[in-house]
């Protein structure tokens, strides 16, 4: 399994960027993204982790989401937007 990193901000300021530069990775075969070292975020995030979900659902490929952020989650289930958003445990 490929993954990348979303890296340690996401807010509106970096989501085109953090946008672009995710796509890229799903269209070179990357099936997941880690996100352990995000410590910045805002409502931009859901926006950008559901852009890359739709986008390798795109290509036929699942997209792995992994550790994400309590307080991420917490927006996601506030916006209503965690069923969208398949988080899976990062393997030990």
């Amino acid at each position: 399994m490929s993954r990348f990193s979303s890296g340690a901000t996401l807010t509106h300021a970096s989501a085109k960027a953090a946008l672009a530069m995710g796509l890229q990775q799903i269209a070179a075969g990357a099936s997941g993204v880690d996100c352990a070292q995000l410590t910045q975020f805002d409502s931009s995030a859901l926006a950008v982790l559901l852009a890359w979900q739709r986008a390798a659902q795109a290509r036929h490929r699942p997209l792995d989401i992994v550790n994400l952020p309590v307080g991420l989650t917490s927006l996601a289930e506030v916006y209503g937007v965690a069923e969208f958003l398949p988080v899976q445990q990062a393997p030990h």
